[in-house]
This record gives structure tokens, C-alpha cells and sequence, in this order.
């Protein structure tokens, strides 16, 4: 171990490297390209950042990039680096705040940028950013990043850094496919997954006001933007619950029994495709919903049965993924008797940003496979007639007599006004912005 990897490492009150970090730094040393799986917590982020920090040389140049799925861990790998005191500047990249913020400290160029993809393609796409000299990328825990829909800003980012000579991906999943726009080249292979099967972890935040809406709003905030069940107890609550996190500024939608089915659908699909990432529920939505990748599960109000709790965070941890289910607890209110699980307190801190806004939006097309309407027509109407790229056309859709497109957002207005007057299959339907307004079926 070099004496400035020791320096870094006492700075940061870590007497010495784990046998993962050992392997991986040794192995960058052979090896440019790097595939790095282990277990969440099992210490990734120093295991990249001390081969990263070796090739940095000083001088006003942006010489390494690491993408991650969330703005939560782009400030947790910008705190660690900070930490290090290794003298090189640090530039963090990420949604809910402001773009000029960045632009600012972009001004002069950092050795190392971590970031989002969504923000980082933004940068990308506005000049903001020195690409050339970029020759180290890593994308952290890219598996969630796929999960999230980011292959098409992560392919954009990756294809723009020319001049690329190593590349690290790190995941705590073994099964995931590495995508072919990463145009890794023998990497080494680090395996230190423990073979464990991912469970549902157990969480409980505690209100202090008998009214959890606020409470759970600051948990949102701290949690950002992964996909998240919001279960309540009664329909009243869940449509009170989700007008009140849309009047705080988040992107919410609502689902119960007394909506008609094609509000039903609409909520559902705008959950699955990312038009909300967050959906207010009973216990409706505890069976039977195929919706993949759900990070959380809220408990807003406790489950009345045991089994209600079950089924509830049975939409999580599914097919080995990690999830974690969270209770919040008004003051007067205990953890249930026949949750025998281990919890653990979280405490949300004082200073919490919005989650961003979802990039796609949903739009309503007037006509389905009763109308010899399928996905192939869809995306060929959008591509022609829309100007769309197939990347901003989202996942589609079909019902009898009906169907629904994720658009990407910023180009959802020029889309309306290029297709108002053009046919689907010779036929003129309604298409429009799809909004849950108990509408019958078409």
C-alpha cells in the first residue's frame, strides 16, 4: 500500500482495507477494465475511488467521471472523497437543485465528476463539460441505474468520453447484463457477493405531529426518487395523501378500488413506465400487481393483519432485489405485535431537497387492438409523424380500444402540435396527455 493511499485512509479514520479493496486496487493495477460485484455496504466506494485517485494528476483538467443511479449516493462518493484530502477538486451532479449551482463550480475544471446521468448528459449537452481529457469512467452501481431507465443517458455519457482507457463497474447483483455501450475490454472480474439472497429491510421513522403527511413528505425528500408504494388504510386517505405531497411539489398518483378501470390502468402504467415514481394505495395494490423494481414500501398507516403487512411488502426484495419496507409511526402509535422483525430507527435530517421531477410523461392514444393498433404502429406514428428518436419513446402499452405511450417530457409539447393532425392506420383518433378524469373507454 503506497504512502498516500495511507494518508487517504487515516484521514478518513480507516485503519486498513478490507480484502475486497485489496483486490481491487491491486487489480487495477493490471488491469484497465474492471468488473467489481460485492454486497451493499461491503465498502465499494473506497474499493474505486483509490484506483481513480492514483491515475489524477493536478491540473485544471477533468481527467475522471463516476455515474451512479441516485443524487443520494453522488453526495455519499463526493463526502467519502472530500474525506480523503487528496487536494483534487470534486464536482457533485445531480437533479433538484439548481443547474447554474453546478455550472459555477464547472467553471474550472475538476479532476473527478460524479454524477447522475440524467444531470450529467444535461452538462454534456450544453457544453458544459471537459470531455476530452476524461480517462477513467465508473459507473457505480449501474444495475440500479438500468433498473431506473437511465441505458439511454448512460449510452449517450459513455459514448461522448473519447478517449477512455479504463473503465470500473461495480454492482451488488451477479445476474445483471453489462450493456454493450460500455465496450469493456477484458476486464478483470471481482467476485465478492456473499452469496446471501437480498432481503426486505426494516425501517420505521417516527411523526411528531398525529398527522404523518409532512413527515412523510421529509421521507420522500430523504429517500429521492426510487420507485415507492405508499400504502393507506382507506380510499379517503389515499387521495388526501396524494394531493398533499403534489401540493409540496411531488410527483404523486393515487390507486384504489372505487376508481373506474381505466384510472386503474393509467395509474398503474404511469407507475410502471416513470411518469410518477411514487403511488398512493390500499391494500388493492398488495396482490397480483406486475410492477418490477420497487425500491420502497411506506407504511403510512399500520396494516390491520399480518398478513396484510406481508402481502404489502411482498411488491419489494422480489426475485433476490433488495428492498426495504418503512413504518411510520404518529406518536401515539407502537410497532405491531406480529412484526417480530428487527427494525431500525431512521431520522431524517434537517436539510432534505425535493425529489426531481419524473422524465417521461404519459400521453392517451384513442384507439387499440380492437383498432388493429400495436406497439409497431405506435412507434413508427411517433418516429414519423412525432419526429421523435426511438430513445424518447417510452414503454407502450395496448388495450382494446385504447392505449398509452411514455413520452420523454421535454418533447411532449412539440409532439402534440407535430401529430394533431395525422392519422393512426388511416384513422383520426384522440391523442393527448393522458390524466386520470374517470373517462370511459374510447
Amino acid at each position: 500500500m503506497s504512502s498516500s493511499t495511507s494518508t487517504y485512509l487515516s484521514n478518513l479514520g480507516i485503519k486498513t482495507l478490507n480484502e475486497m479493496q485489496v483486490a481491487a486496487l491491486d487489480a487495477a493495477k493490471i488491469h484497465p477494465d474492471m468488473v467489481l460485484l460485492s454486497d451493499t455496504g461491503s465498502g465499494k466506494t473506497l474499493a474505486f475511488l483509490l484506483p481513480v485517485v492514483e491515475q489524477l494528476k493536478p491540473g485544471a483538467s477533468t481527467q475522471a467521471m463516476i455515474i451512479v443511479p441516485s443524487r443520494e449516493l453522488a453526495l455519499q462518493i463526493e463526502n467519502v472523497f472530500r474525506g480523503m484530502k487528496t487536494g483534487f477538486k470534486v464536482v457533485c451532479c445531480y437533479g433538484g437543485h439548481k443547474r447554474e449551482i453546478e455550472e459555477n463550480s464547472l467553471n474550472e475544471a475538476p479532476e473527478l465528476l460524479v454524477g447522475t446521468p440524467g444531470r450529467l448528459a444535461d452538462h454534456i449537452r450544453r457544453s458544459n463539460l471537459q470531455l476530452d481529457t476524461i480517462e477513467t469512467l465508473v459507473l457505480d452501481e449501474f444495475d440500479k441505474s438500468l433498473e431506473q431507465g437511465f441505458e439511454e443517458e448512460m449510452s449517450f455519457i459513455t459514448g461522448s468520453l473519447r478517449n477512455l482507457k479504463r473503465r470500473i463497474l461495480t454492482s451488488a447483483t451477479e445476474s445483471i447484463e453489462i450493456p454493450a455501450f460500455v465496450k469493456l475490454n477484458e476486464p478483470a472480474r471481482l467476485n465478492f457477493l456473499s452469496g446471501e439472497k437480498a432481503s426486505l429491510t426494516l425501517q420505521v421513522v417516527h411523526s411528531d405531529e398525529k398527522d404523518k403527511l409532512e413527515t412523510l413528505f421529509k421521507l420522500l425528500c430523504y429517500l429521492g426518487n426510487r420507485s415507492t408504494i405508499i400504502f393507506c388504510n382507506h380510499r379517503e386517505s389515499v387521495e388526501r395523501v396524494a394531493s398533499g405531497l403534489k401540493e409540496r411539489g411531488i410527483v404523486a398518483d393515487f390507486y384504489h378500488g372505487a376508481l373506474e378501470q381505466p384510472d386503474r390502468d393509467l395509474a398503474l402504467f404511469k407507475f410502471r413506465n416513470g411518469t410518477t415514481n411514487f403511488l398512493v394505495t390500499t391494500d388493492l395494490a398488495a396482490r397480483g400487481l406486475d410492477i418490477p423494481h420497487i425500491r420502497y414500501i411506506i407504511h403510512y398507516h399500520i396494516p390491520t393483519t399480518e398478513d396484510a403487512f406481508t402481502h404489502r411488502n411482498g411488491r419489494t426484495a422480489r426475485m433476490e432485489a433488495s428492498g426495504t419496507a418503512i413504518l411510520l409511526l404518529a406518536p401515539d402509535e407502537y410497532i405491531p405485535t406480529y412484526i417480530k422483525d428487527d427494525a431500525t430507527e431512521l431520522a431524517l435530517p434537517e436539510e432534505l431537497v425535493i425529489p426531481d421531477k419524473p422524465i417521461w410523461t404519459t400521453f392517451y392514444i384513442g384507439a387499440g387492438k380492437k383498432d388493429k393498433v400495436n406497439k409497431i404502429d405506435i412507434v413508427g406514428f411517433f418516429t414519423q409523424k412525432g419526429e421523435l428518436r426511438k430513445e424518447d419513446i417510452g414503454l407502450i402499452e395496448v388495450k382494446d380500444f385504447f392505449a398509452y405511450v411514455a413520452i420523454r417530457k421535454a418533447a411532449a409539447s412539440r409532439t402534440l402540435s407535430l401529430i394533431k393532425d395525422h392519422k393512426i392506420k388511416g384513422k383520426k383518433v384522440k391523442i393527448d396527455l393522458a390524466n386520470t378524469t374517470k373517462r370511459t373507454q374510447d
